[in-house]
This record gives structure tokens, sequence and C-alpha cells, in this order.
């Protein structure tokens, strides 16, 4: 397999290896090594290629899907998928390498509209940004790492994308006590929602009233974030037929900028 720019080296990899080895009983040898499959699964991500296109250097492209379906099927709706696991772990694990604790006190909340492709078939339309597709909401700690991550179709505000994304994940956040935001999540609703949910509070990073361009404190960091997902073609544009296919492939690009980060 050559060494393509999409590739996490095989150090990285271990960090993840054991729970996507045991995630299922082997009854068989493996035919195809893990770490050139999840590196195939990372090319699609980063090239924005079909699955069959996959390079013949790689795993066999059906393998390299099943595989991928298998990592990111949820059991349940409310579960979460092995990349989400294994996702979440990888957080932790670098909060604590920083020095910081496991579970965050102070996010930074975000939505983002993304343009559907012909493939796609949820979608919405966000009136304000004149998309037709799906929308990305994300909070992320001081640093810009994920903490929780939620798809919704675009027609969906971003108050209650967010209230959705805090309820789904209540158990991460449960040392959160300040949710930041701009002003397109103000009202009293809202920061009802969050204190009951949260019992944390809501500040909302508001823009100059001149109308300049000015750089809003810490809001930068979770745009950052979006910028970051800039990086794999696939998530130019949603390609995903399911919203959980399309958290799937977020998660996927997250995992592999952390992994990457060790």
């Amino acid at each position: 397999m050559k060494n393509y720019p999409s590739n996490i080296t095989r150090q990285q990899f271990e960090l993840i290896r054991p729970a996507l080895e045991n995630f299922r009983k082997r009854t068989k040898p493996r035919k195809y090594d893990l770490y050139e499959v999840f590196c195939a699964v990372l090319y699609v991500l980063k090239t924005g290629c079909q699955w069959r296109q996959i390079p013949g250097d790689f795993p066999e492209w059906r393998s390299v899907y099943n595989y991928y379906k298998i990592w990111s099927t949820k059991a349940e709706p409310t579960a979460d998928s092995l990349l989400e696991q294994v996702f979440k772990k990888i957080v932790i694990a670098r909060r604590t390498y920083q020095g910081r604790s496991a579970l965050t006190s102070f996010i930074i909340v975000d939505a983002q509209s993304v343009k559907n492709t012909a493939t796609a078939e949820n979608k919405g339309y966000d009136t304000g940004k004149k998309i037709s597709g799906i929308k990305r909401h994300l909070a992320v700690d001081i640093n810009g790492f994920p903490q929780a991550i939620h798809i919704t179709r675009a027609n969906i505000t971003d108050r209650d994308g967010s209230i959705a994304l805090v309820t789904l994940n209540l158990e991460q956040f449960k040392l959160v006590r300040t949710m930041m935001v701009d002003g397109g999540y103000s009202g009293v609703n809202f920061q009802i929602d969050v204190a009951s949910n949260l019992n944390a509070t809501v500040q909302v990073a508001k823009r100059n009233e001149l109308h300049r361009f000015e750089v809003m404190p810490q809001r930068w960091v979770v745009e950052r974030s979006f910028s970051w997902l800039e990086n794999y073609r696939r998530l130019w544009k949603n390609c995903e037929r399911q919203l959980t296919t399309s958290l799937q492939m977020v998660v996927l690009a997250f995992l592999a900028l952390l992994l990457k980060r060790f």
C-alpha cells in the first residue's frame, strides 16, 4: 500500500486498533489488515471518490465498504456507533494529554448549513442562508475539539438543533456550566431550555454594532473547527443518503484529525 497523504501512521492507528478488532468476534483469520482498511476509508473521505474508485493497492472496495458499515452502524437510534465510541475516547485522551479534565465545563455551539448532492435523500431549506441541504450542529471545547455532533435537515433552526444536540448528549455535558453562542441563538426560551437540561447559562457573543469586521472573542474557535472539515472533499457537500451516515462521515473526519495530533 502506498503512503497516501490521507493515511495515518500505524502508531496512531494503535490508539483505536483494539476497539476495531474486538468489536465483533472473529470466527476465521482476517483476510485484510485493518490498518489498510481504515486508511482506505480515510482515502474516500479525503478525496471524495466513490467507493468503487478506491485504488487497487488498498483492500477490495466491497470489503472496505462493509467494514465501514459495521463501524458506522448504530445498534439503536439513540446508541453510539463504534466510530462515535472511539471518537469520544480519543477526545477525552487528547484533553487528558493536555492536562485538562476529561469532560469540559465550557462549550461553544454553532451550526453550518451544507448543500446536498443529487444522491442525498434528506434535505430542508435554510431560508436565512438560502441553502437546500442539511445542517451540522457542533459543540466544541475551548480548543475546538468536538464534544458532540448532531445532523439535521437545513430547515431546522439553530436553536432547535442545539437543544436536540444537548438532549442526546446529557452525559457528555454533565459538567457544562457555560454555553457560548452567537446572536442567532438569542431568546429567553432557549436559555430556559439550556438551564433546565444542563443547569448552565447561555453567553451570547454579539457582533459589532457598527457592522465592521471584528473577530468575536472565543467564537472563532468553533469556526475553525468547521474549517477543518473543509480539508476533506467528501464533506464539501453532503453526499450521503441518510442523516446518520452524514453524521458518521463528520465523526470520521474529526477522528482522523485528532489521531494525527498524537
